[in-house]
């Protein structure tokens, strides 16, 4: 019997995930995700622990998996969520209860201004101008005041 042609491999579906980097386990939400699709959770922790690996404990780094119908899959790793970024860069645990009535803490243009450079890395087609107004709307829906001047925050 001859073999079936295969044909390319076509996306099934692509999983968005948050892992904290170099601490992938095959436990929730890692596990679970991966096993629905079929693919191999192991290899995948193993993999995604060595090349997280000379990243700082406790990073949050989001994971887009591309699931093929092949069972395979080609993983692209991005940069922390903004909202995490900005919490560091304010010295905050949480943001506020009620923003828009109350401030948890302030950040520079300058500080959002570096953050935006990051996460420009993620999408480079995004304008810089762009990313600082998108991320001058996230500190307002966290409760963080924007300030001129490092020195003012």
């Amino acid at each position: 019997m001859a073999a079936k042609p295969q044909g390319p491999r076509q996306l099934l579906t692509t999983l968005k995930l948050i892992i904290n980097a170099a601490a992938a386990k095959p436990a929730p939400p890692v596990g679970p995700a991966l096993g629905q699709a079929g693919l191999n959770i192991m290899g995948f922790c193993k993999e995604f622990n060595a090349k997280t690996a000379n990243y700082k404990e406790g990073i949050p780094l989001r994971v887009f998996v591309k699931v093929y119908n092949d069972k395979t899959y080609d993983w692209q790793l991005k940069s922390p969520p903004s909202t995490w970024l900005i919490k560091k860069a304010v010295g905050l645990e949480r943001a506020a209860d009620r923003p828009g009535h109350e401030i948890a803490g302030a950040i520079s243009l300058k500080h959002l201004y570096e953050i935006a450079v990051l996460k420009q890395k993620d999408d480079p087609q995004l304008s810089l101008q762009a990313l600082c107004k998108s991320l001058l709307h996230t500190c307002r829906s966290m409760g963080v005041r924007v300030v001129a001047r490092p020195e003012e925050a």
